[in-house]
């Protein structure tokens, strides 16, 4: 597994600076900007904003069929206007400070034992080792969240019953019913 020194070595190499585009947060294409949230970020982002789950999140849009006439899905995102994150506001993200783990750290993730770099104007940009490293620190946390996230799913997803009928999203935190 790649270390924060490992992670750090190779954005340094790769460089990188945020120039505060908003193109990642622009959709572009279907789904271009979909931003997948744990519920331990949408409620930092409620604490933060004082929004309800329903302002901040949206279920993922590919729903699984259920035996019993319901329909599911694994993951939140966060919600969308027609053609952007609904936090951009005049180009600027509005809730920076409590950013989720995918925003944080793009370009960049960490899949399996590699760094994954997605298309970004940014890239190429000199970066310093202490950025690099803040940033290889923010990608292995990121990990670490996405792995114990996946985790508290399997969980709830053993016992996970979706109301016959009805649309839900199961996450780590249980089942939640879908209203409309």
């Amino acid at each position: 597994m790649l270390g924060i020194d490992d992670v750090a070595s190779r954005i340094e190499s790769i460089g990188f600076h945020c120039r505060g585009c908003g193109a990642c947060c622009r959709r572009v294409a279907e789904d271009s900007n979909l931003v997948l949230v744990s519920p331990a970020e949408v409620r930092a982002i409620m604490a933060a904003t004082g929004m309800v789950w329903d302002e901040i999140a949206e279920p993922y849009p590919d729903f699984i069929d259920a035996e019993n006439g319901g329909e599911y899905t694994l993951a939140w995102c966060i919600r969308r206007t027609a053609d952007a994150c609904r936090f951009l506001r005049d180009g600027q993200c509005s809730i920076y400070a409590h950013r989720p783990w995918i925003c944080r750290t793009y370009p960049f993730m960490l899949a399996d034992d590699d760094l994954l770099v997605s298309e970004c104007p940014g890239l190429g940009a000199p970066l310093s080792t202490r950025d690099a490293h803040a940033l290889g620190a923010d990608l292995c946390r990121r990990r670490a969240a996405e792995e114990a996230e996946e985790t508290g799913l399997c969980a709830v997803y053993r016992e996970a019953r979706v109301p016959p009928g009805r649309r839900a999203v199961i996450d780590s935190e249980g089942v939640k019913v879908l209203h409309g």
